[in-house]
Order: C-alpha cells, then sequence, then structure tokens
C-alpha cells in the first residue's frame, strides 16, 4: 500500500558509530516519530530511508520495494533536513524547482507546480533571492515547499521543530496533521522535542546509541503514562515481590531513588493493606501522574546503557545523528 515503510536487519556504518535496527514498519498514512538524543542515530536512520547511501546490512523496503534499486524520481519521497541543505548557488525557486527538473518534470508543469509552493507557504517575494540572505524560517519554509513539491506520498522531517518561536511551532504542527489527514501523506518525524510530538504522532520508536529499543502507539503511550502509584517501603524488594505475586496484571518498575512505581490493574487501598499485612514499613503511598516527557527521557537512557557496552563513538560527517 502507497507510504509504507519496512525496514529488516538494517546495519549502516558511518566512521565508528553503528546503527542497527533488527525491524522497523511505518504504516500508510500514518504519522511515526523517532525519539532520540542527539548522536542517537535519528538522522543516520531517516537518510537510510531516504535512500541517501548504501546500506551495510539489511534492507529497507517503500511500498514493498528495496529502496537501493529504486532511481530518486520512484522513491515517492521527500525529506527536510535539520540544516534544510539548500543549494547556495540556486535561488529559492531554483531549490524548490531541482527535484521537477531532475525528474524531467514538463517545464510549464514544473512552473506552475513551484508557483503553488511558493504560494502556499507564502515565500513569492523570496522566489529570486538566494538562501544565504533569508532568515531561518524561510529557509525552512523553502526546504519544504522543495520536498513537497514532489508530491510525495512519504515525508520525512528531521528534528522540523528546532528553532522555531512558538507561531512557527504550531504552524508546523498544524502543517503535519495537515498533510498526514487531508492529502494522506505517511509522516516520519525525527526529533528530541517530545511536548510536540505526543500531539501529532500516532505511534513511537525510541532510538538510542544506535539502536531501536521500542516501539509502541499512542495509546500505550498515554497508558503508560497515566495514573500510577508511588510506593516507598524500608525494604523495597520484599515489596516488590509481594506487590507482584498479589497483583500479576499489574505494571510495577523499581525507580533509581529506590521507590517503586505501579500502573495498570491495581486498586490503592489493597495495596496498602497487603504491605500493611506484611509488616512492611510504609514511608511512602502516594498517587501521582508520570510526566510524558520523563516517561521518554526514561526510556532513552534505559536504552542508552543497554547499548553502552555494544556501540560506542559518534557518527562522522556534517550532520548530527
Amino acid at each position: 500500500m502507497a507510504g509504507s515503510i519496512e525496514v529488516r536487519d538494517l546495519r549502516v556504518e558511518r566512521g565508528s558509530f553503528v546503527l542497527e535496527v533488527p525491524r522497523l514498519s511505518v504504516r500508510p498514512r500514518e504519522v511515526f516519530a523517532i525519539l532520540g538524543s542527539t548522536g542517537s542515530g535519528k538522522t543516520v536512520l531517516m537518510e537510510s530511508i531516504a535512500g541517501a547511501f548504501l546500506l551495510d546490512g539489511g534492507c529497507i523496503l517503500l511500498d514493498g520495494k528495496d529502496v537501493e534499486s529504486l532511481p530518486v524520481q520512484q522513491r515517492h519521497l521527500g525529506i527536510l533536513y535539520q540544516d534544510y541543505a539548500l543549494f547556495p548557488h540556486m535561488t529559492v525557486r531554483e531549490n524548490i524547482a531541482y527535484g521537477l527538473r531532475m525528474s524531467g518534470c514538463p517545464p510549464r508543469e514544473r512552473d506552475e507546480r513551484v508557483q503553488a509552493m511558493l504560494s502556499l507557504f507564502d515565500i513569492g517575494h523570496l522566489a529570486e533571492r538566494y538562501p544565504g540572505i533569508i532568515s531561518g524560517g524561510e529557509s525552512q519554509r523553502t526546504a519544504l515547499a522543495r520536498a513537497l513539491v514532489l508530491e510525495p506520498e512519504i515525508l520525512l522531517l528531521d528534528e522540523p521543530f528546532n528553532g522555531l518561536d512558538p507561531e512557527g511551532t504550531r504552524a508546523m504542527r498544524n502543517l503535519i496533521v495537515r498533510l498526514n489527514q487531508t492529502l494522506g501523506v505517511t509522516v516520519v518525524i525525527s526529533s528530541h522535542v517530545l511536548d510536540q510530538l505526543d500531539r501529532v504522532a500516532t505511534r513511537f520508536g525510541v532510538i538510542a546509541e544506535g539502536r531501536m529499543v521500542r516501539e509502541m502507539t499512542s495509546e500505550q503511550v498515554q497508558a503508560e503514562c497515566g495514573d500510577s502509584l508511588r510506593v516507598r517501603t524500608v525494604d523495597p524488594a520484599r515489596s516488590l515481590a509481594l506487590m507482584e505475586e498479589a497483583f500479576p496484571q499489574a505494571t510495577l518498575r523499581a525507580l533509581p531513588d529506590g521507590s517503586l512505581s505501579v500502573t495498570g490493574d491495581y486498586d490503592a487501598a489493597a495495596v496498602s493493606r497487603l504491605l500493611h499485612d506484611a509488616d512492611q514499613t510504609v514511608l511512602e503511598l502516594n498517587p501521582v501522574r508520570r510526566d510524558i516527557e520523563d516517561y521518554f527521557v526514561e526510556l532513552m537512557e534505559g536504552g542508552a546503557r543497554g547499548a553502552a557496552g555494544v556501540v560506542s563513538g559518534e557518527e562522522g560527517g556534517a550532520r548530527h545523528v
């Protein structure tokens, strides 16, 4: 189906940095967010999907076809780089037209489509200017216009919220929703700006130290960030064992500060009774709501610790990973 992405046993080596993604699937017409800190491998993964370089292992399928065997004009894919990657020797108009010209689009149709993008992004007055003399926001709109003029089925956005003021952030968020819901474009976003992604994404993948450590739906995120019970006792190991046996449907986690977190199917009064009857000295037993940003940071840091013994180093090259 148009707009699908499938990653199988991916391995990419960039200098001393290694990206390995055993499996990743992006469904047609969804907004998939790739979360990770700077240097985690987000950009390498995005560029791999775009077919920017040869893979060292595995494959990436766009609509069931291997990206490495597809000519650029048949990938039906647009990408916004975090540094925009505009050609400095081309005007704004020429930058937007570049992909159409390379794909052999007839001149009249090319001019019409470029003009439509200039109008859509309100940059017609910049058409004959060069990237070096326009602002960062204007550069981003130009780069987006260049990606969208190709009418892609898949749009890759690398750190699209970087450097935007509140108005620009809201405009970008609304554009993502409109492209996805109105035009049916599959959108993949890589970012570390967590407070924006949970407003637009339908599924999430967390990447750390070149490893995809978790995939989840927005519903799973909301469930895991829902109400929980914070428990602190004198003997947390014994308390954890008691609660695991008594509440098998609940999710229990030992937190770094020695407290315990209980989510899912549990009853606070029953937890209190259980610990009291087992002579556990309870220091704290309070309901809390987990912050979504803290949740993703925990996942990223946990994934980084898990991968630390496997891979280290930074990516070579000009762009952040």
